[in-house]
């Protein structure tokens, strides 16, 4: 009978065993699937933050492509590539009467010859976009905010572009760009302006150095001196 029992028992003890095995091996699958749920979601989360990442980045290049200083190396090399010309060129004062014309009248207005600025800039009021032709233009007047009785012409022209000027305080500023016809003595040109708010300036106008290189010498010890036609 003993005998028996053992055989028995061995089957129980057999069957035991394999469904134990069987067991494990279904928490094994469970819990590999579990591990694969959990572990999902994880991967799925980075892929914005790799997208935000990309984003950032083509906005640093596009502020790059803005950047002043990269405009001031290419301005810098290419001046040392321009050749030193031995012909008589004109002096200009650091301050100068340019004449600005809305086609109908015309308006002197002082201006500061500022090589330290890369774009000209004149003080501009009464802004306004508008569409001519299916092109953006620019409505604005140019007056001097310290002299208003010195006149006031209204202007008209195209949307060169949209430029974004730092404040001293970090920020920036969008300001609209245009191309404008001046004289400055005798010297009929056309050069980009931006439309600023220069009523806190001491002179409504500023030349640049885009435009001061297509005029001649500055003298910072004279001004007002364009029509002397001084040579040097």
């Amino acid at each position: 009978m003993s005998g028996k029992i053992s055989a028995v028992t061995k089957k129980i003890l057999i069957l035991c065993l394999l469904t134990g095995g069987l067991a494990v091996a279904a928490e094994s699958v469970t819990d590999d699937q579990a591990d694969d749920r959990e572990t999902t979601p994880a991967a799925e989360q980075e892929t914005p933050q790799e997208e935000t990442a990309a984003g950032k980045n083509a906005d640093d290049d596009s502020a790059e492509e803005e950047d002043p200083a990269k405009l001031e190396a290419e301005e810098e090399a290419a001046a040392v590539a321009r050749p030193v010309s031995s012909d008589p060129v004109q002096v200009y004062g650091w301050k100068e009467w340019v004449t600005l014309s809305d086609g109908k009248a015309d308006l002197k207005v002082a201006a500061k010859l500022d090589t330290g600025a890369y774009t000209s800039s004149v003080h501009a009021e009464e802004k306004k976009l508008f569409e001519r032709d299916g092109k953006k233009w620019v409505r604005f007047v140019v007056l001097d905010p310290r002299d208003k009785e010195a006149g006031r012409i209204r202007i008209e022209a195209p949307l060169v572009r949209i430029a974004r000027v730092k404040e001293p305080g970090g920020n920036s500023e969008a300001r609209e760009v245009v191309r404008l016809a001046i004289q400055l003595g005798e010297r009929k040109l056309k050069t980009d302006f931006t439309l600023s708010d220069r009523s806190n300036m001491l002179n409504p106008m500023l030349i640049g150095r885009t435009t001061i290189r297509e005029l001649g010498w500055i003298d910072p010890s004279r001004a007002f001196i364009a029509d002397k036609k001084v040579m040097r």
